[in-house]
C-alpha cells in the first residue's frame, strides 16, 4: 500500500525514521502554521482519519495498561490522568480507562463562567495555543489529595515531539502542585537525538522522577528551509483551488435525523471538569441502550457509518461508537472535527484527502473561525451520525453552511446526537441566574394572542415572521420516517368550512353547562388540595383555554386572582426548562399546577414526571408537582380532573383560532437557543375566524347555574378514590396489536386527540364507540371531507380513537382505497 505521507517525502524531503508500525501509524500533510509547516497525523487517534473505534480505543487502553504496570496497582489507583486538548481528549481519557480508577482531566479552550482556573498553558507550535485547566474538585491535581499520601500526574499527548508543551505543562504546575512523580504518555515518540537528553536534566530540575511511555518512537528528519518550503507549497495549492481541498459543488441537503440519546444522569459529556471512578461506574452500563438509540435511528440500510465528535469531545462519541460497533453489522468508523487547518490532496499518499469547512458553532472564547472535518467527504459513509455536547448545539450548527449542511450532500443520511453539557455543581446556580437575566418577560395579548393581557403570560418566544409551516403529508412522512420532530414545524392551520363551523357553534351551545361544570370541579379540587392561591401553568396549547377558564371561575365564584402562564412541553424533548428557571425565581414552585385539556393515554403525563424528574437532577430548582389537572381525563392518567367522560370540548374542534390564535409550540435548535423560551406563532391575519372569546364567554356564562353541582361533585370527589387507573393505556396497546400498528404513538384516543388527527396528521381510519351520539358529529364530518372510514366498534372505553397512517408514504391510501387528502 501507499504510505500516506510519501506526497509531502518527495516534494519537501521530511522523513520518518523509525521502528516497523511507524508509518502504519503516522501519515503526512501540510498545514498553514508559522511555526511548522508538517503535521503528523496518526491512523490510530480518531481526529483526522476515520478509523475503527475499537482500534482507537485500545490504543488508549492498551498506552493505560502500560503505565499500571509501570507504577504498580496502588500508585494507578492514586494517579491523575491529564490530557491535551483538543486532540488528545479522547486519548487521554482511555489511557485513564486503562489505569482502571484513576480520575481524568483534560484541558480545555472553552472557558466556564463561574469555574476557577486550576492552572494554565501555552501550546507554542498549535493553531490555537492557549490552554485551562477547570477541575470541579479544586484539589484534583493535589498530589496529598489521599491524605498525605504521593500521586503520579500522568500527561497525554499525541505525539512527544520537542517536549516543550508537556515539560512547560509539568514545570507550571510542579510549582503550584508539587509532587515527586510525573508519567508522559503519547503514541508516538518523536524527539530529535537533541531533544532526549532534556528529560533526565529536567527531572534533577524539578527534583522528581519523570517517566516516559510510548507506544512507537522514532524521528522526523527536516531538510534546511522546509518551513518556506511548505508555505509555498500551501499557499500554491490552495490558489489552484484543488477539488479535494472543499465542498465542492453541493446538491440541495438533506433534512437531518435527530435521536434523543438516554444520556445517564450526572455524568459529564467528557474530562473538561474531571472525569471519576463514579462517572465511569454510571457510563459503562448505559453504553449499550445508547447504541441501541443510534443503531435504531440508523435502520437497516446504511453499512457504512461514522460517528464524527466535535473537536474536544471525544471520548464520548468514541464510547458510543466502540458500543455501536460491538451491536451491529454495519461498518462503524470514528473521528472527530477539529480547529487545525489542514491542506486536503485527493492523493492516496497524502493523508488529508479531502475536507469540509464549516464555522464554529460552540460560540468559542476566541471569536468566530472556520473549523473543519477531514477524510469525510468522498469516503462513502452511508451515514453520519454528529455527536456535539448541548453547548454546541446552536442556531450556527443547523444554519444553511453550518457542520450539518455541509455533511448533507456526502452522505444519504446525517444524523444528530446532543450529549448534555456538564456544569459543574459549584457553578450551576450561577449559570442559571445569569440565563434568568436573560430570559425575558412573559408575552401577552395583544401585542401576542388574542387573550386579554391579563388572562395569561406566555413564556415562549415570538416566531412569528419565522416561516415554519408544511403540508400535513410531508410532515406525516418526515415525522414517520425520522427525519424530523413534529416540534420543528408546524402544520398548516386548518380553516374550517362554514359547516365546520356551525358545527362548531352547535356543540358548544350544547356542551357550555357540561364544560363549565367541568372547569368548576377540576378548579376548586385544586383550590382544596393546592393551596388558595395557586399558580396556574397551562400546558400550550391546547390547556391554555383550560386555564383561562379556571382562573376566571376562581375570580367569578371565589374573588381569588389567579397567576396563569403557558408554557411549552414536547413529546420526546420534555418541558421548557427555561420557563421552570423563570417561574422557579417568582413563585414558589410548589405552588405551581400544570393545567392541560385532557388525556389520551398519559403521554403528556408521563412526559412531566419525567422532565421535572431531569430538571432537578440537572441542577434546577426542586419542588415542582409534576401532576396535572385536566378538564377531562377519559384516559385515567390523573387524580385531579373535572370529569372521566370522553365528551367533545369545543376548544379540540378548533386550532389556533380557538386558543388565542397561537400555533402550536416549536422547538428548534436553529431558532431556540440555550438560553430561550420555546417558539410559537401569533397568527394575526387568522382574526376574523377567532372564536377564542366567544368559546370562554360561552362557557363562563353558565358558571352560575352549574355552581351547586359543582359543589356537591368536589365534595364527593375529594374523598372518593382518584387513583389513576391508566385503563386508556391498556386500550391503546390492544388496539395498537389488533390493527397491526405497532406503534402507540399512531394510536389517539379520545374525541380531542382524535379531532387533531383528521385536523394535523395522515388518518388512516377512525375507530367510533357503538351508538355514539352527537359528541361525533364533527368528527364524522371531518373524516368525510378527509375520505377517512369511520368504523363503530364495542367495548371502546373512549367515545372514539384516532388511527394515524401506520405505513404513510406520499400517495398513501385510506383503509378504503381513497388517497389521502390534505386538509
Amino acid at each position: 500500500m501507499v504510505w500516506s505521507g510519501s506526497w509531502v517525502a518527495e516534494r519537501l524531503g521530511v522523513g520518518l525514521v523509525g521502528d516497523g508500525e511507524l508509518r502504519e501509524l503516522l501519515g503526512l500533510a501540510l498545514r498553514r502554521n508559522p511555526k511548522r509547516a508538517h503535521l503528523l497525523v496518526s491512523n490510530v487517534l480518531g481526529k483526522h482519519v476515520p478509523q475503527r473505534p475499537s482500534v482507537v480505543y485500545a490504543a488508549g487502553v492498551e498506552l493505560g495498561r502500560r503505565v499500571r504496570a509501570l507504577l504498580g496497582e496502588d500508585g494507578a489507583r492514586r494517579a491523575v490522568v491529564l490530557g491535551y486538548a483538543e486532540t488528545a481528549t479522547g486519548l487521554g481519557h482511555s489511557v485513564a480507562d486503562g489505569l482502571g480508577d484513576a480520575p481524568y482531566l483534560h484541558s480545555t479552550r472553552r472557558p466556564v463562567p463561574g469555574v476557577a482556573r486550576a492552572g494554565g498553558f501555552e501550546e507554542s507550535h498549535s493553531h490555537a495555543t492557549s490552554h485551562l485547566l477547570l477541575p470541579e474538585d479544586p484539589r484534583l491535581l493535589a498530589a496529598d489529595r489521599h491524605g498525605g499520601e504521593g500521586s503520579a500526574l500522568v500527561l497525554v499527548d499525541d505525539e512527544f515531539s520537542t517536549g516543550n508543551t508537556v515539560l512547560n505543562t509539568i514545570r507550571a504546575l510542579h510549582e503550584r502542585y508539587p509532587r515527586d512523580r510525573y508519567v508522559i504518555v503519547a503514541l508516538v515518540d518523536m524527539r530529535s537525538p537533541a531533544d532526549r537528553g532534556r528529560l533526565a536534566e529536567f527531572a534533577a530540575e524539578i527534583g522528581a522522577r519523570v517517566d516516559l511511555v510510548a507506544r512507537t518512537t522514532g524521528t522526523v528528519t527536516l531538510p534546511d528551509g522546509v518551513l518556506e518550503k511548505g508555505q509555498a507549497l500551501v499557499a500554491e495549492r490552495e490558489a489552484a483551488a484543488d477539488p479535494g481541498t472543499a465542498d465542492g459543488a453541493a446538491p440541495a441537503p438533506r433534512p437531518h435525523t435527530r435521536i434523543d440519546l438516554p444520556w445517564p444522569a450526572g455524568v459529564p459529556d467528557g474530562g473538561r471538569h474531571g472525569f471519576t471512578r463514579a462517572h465511569r461506574a454510571l457510563l459503562e452500563p448505559a453504553l449499550p441502550a445508547l447504541a441501541d438509540r443510534v443503531a435504531e435511528a440508523l435502520g437497516d440500510t446504511p453499512r457504512r457509518v461514522l460517528v464524527l465528535g466535535s473537536e474536544e469531545l471525544m471520548y464520548a462519541p468514541l464510547r458510543l461508537a466502540t458500543a455501536l460497533e460491538e451491536r451491529t453489522d454495519a461498518e462503524i468508523r470514528s473521528s472527530t472535527t477539529t480547529r487545525s487547518p489542514v491542506l486536503a490532496v485527493d492523493d492516496p499518499g497524502y493523508a488529508i484527502r479531502t475536507r469540509i469547512v464549516f464555522p464554529a458553532h460552540d460560540d468559542p472564547a476566541d471569536g468566530p473561525g472556520d473549523r473543519y472535518a477531514y477524510n469525510v467527504a468522498g469516503a462513502g459513509f452511508d451515514a453520519v451520525v454528529v455527536v456535539v455536547d448541548s453547548t454546541a448545539d446552536t442556531p450556527a450548527l443547523h444554519a444553511p453552511g453550518g457542520l450539518l449542511d455541509r455533511l448533507a450532500p456526502h452522505t444519504a443520511h446525517v444524523l444528530l446526537a446532543v450529549i448534555p453539557s456538564y456544569v459543574p455543581v459549584a457553578t450551576a446556580s450561577e449559570c442559571q441566574e445569569e440565563a434568568l437575566m436573560q430570559l425575558p418577560e412573559p408575552l401577552r395579548g395583544p401585542a401576542f394572542s388574542s387573550y386579554a393581557p391579563d388572562e395569561v403570560g406566555w413564556l415562549l418566544q415570538d416566531l412569528s415572521e419565522t416561516r415554519l409551516e408544511a403540508p400535513t403529508e410531508e410532515r406525516e412522512e418526515a415525522i414517520q420516517s425520522g427525519g424530523a420532530h413534529y416540534a420543528e414545524s408546524l402544520p398548516i392551520e386548518y380553516q374550517p368550512s362554514a359547516e365546520y363551523q356551525r358545527l362548531f357553534k352547535e356543540a358548544l351551545d350544547l356542551s357550555a353547562a357540561r364544560i363549565a361544570r367541568a372547569v368548576g370541579t377540576v378548579t376548586e379540587t385544586v383550590l382544596a388540595e393546592r393551596g388558595p392561591r395557586p399558580v396556574l401553568v397551562s400546558l400550550a396549547r391546547a390547556g391554555t383555554p383550560v386555564g383561562v377558564l379556571m382562573r376566571r371561575w376562581a375570580q367569578q365564584r371565589r374573588g381569588v386572582e389567579l397567576p396563569h402562564y403557558a408554557v411549552s412541553i414536547v413529546r420526546g424533548r420534555g418541558i421548557d426548562a427555561n420557563a421552570l428557571r423563570w417561574l422557579a425565581a417568582r413563585h414558589d414552585p410548589a405552588d405551581v399546577v400544570f393545567v392541560d385539556g385532557w388525556t389520551g393515554k398519559g403521554a403528556i403525563t408521563r412526559e412531566l414526571a419525567a422532565a421535572i424528574v431531569e430538571f432537578e437532577k440537572a441542577g434546577g430548582v426542586e419542588g415542582f408537582n409534576p401532576e396535572i389537572a385536566v378538564l377531562a381525563d377519559p384516559g385515567g392518567c390523573v387524580r385531579t380532573y373535572g370529569t372521566r367522560e370522553d365528551f367533545l370540548i369545543p376548544s379540540a374542534c378548533l386550532n389556533s383560532t380557538v386558543s388565542g390564535l397561537i400555533s402550536r409550540t416549536v422547538l428548534r435548535a436553529d431558532l431556540v437557543g440555550p438560553h430561550d423560551f420555546h417558539g410559537a406563532k401569533f397568527y394575526r391575519e387568522l382574526a376574523g375566524s377567532d372564536v377564542s372569546g366567544l368559546f370562554l364567554d360561552t362557557v363562563a356564562a353558565r358558571f352560575a347555574e352549574v355552581a351547586d353541582a359543582v359543589d356537591a361533585e368536589v365534595k364527593e370527589l375529594l374523598t372518593a378514590d382518584r387513583a389513576p387507573t391508566w385503563e386508556g393505556w391498556a386500550a391503546v396497546e390492544r388496539i395498537s396489536e389488533e390493527y397491526g400498528i405497532h406503534d402507540v404513538n399512531l394510536v389517539k384516543p379520545g374525541v380531542g386527540e382524535t379531532t387533531r388527527v383528521l385536523l394535523r396528521r395522515v388518518p388512516w381510519k377512525i375507530l367510533a364507540r357503538r351508538g355514539a351520539g352527537p359528541d361525533l358529529d364533527h368528527i364524522r364530518l371531518l373524516a368525510a371531507q378527509r375520505g377517512v372510514p369511520v368504523e363503530e366498534v364495542d367495548s371502546l372505553p373512549y367515545t372514539c380513537v384516532g388511527l394515524i397512517h401506520p405505513a404513510y408514504t406520499r400517495g398513501a391510501t385510506g383503509a378504503d382505497g381513497k388517497a389521502v387528502e390534505t386538509a
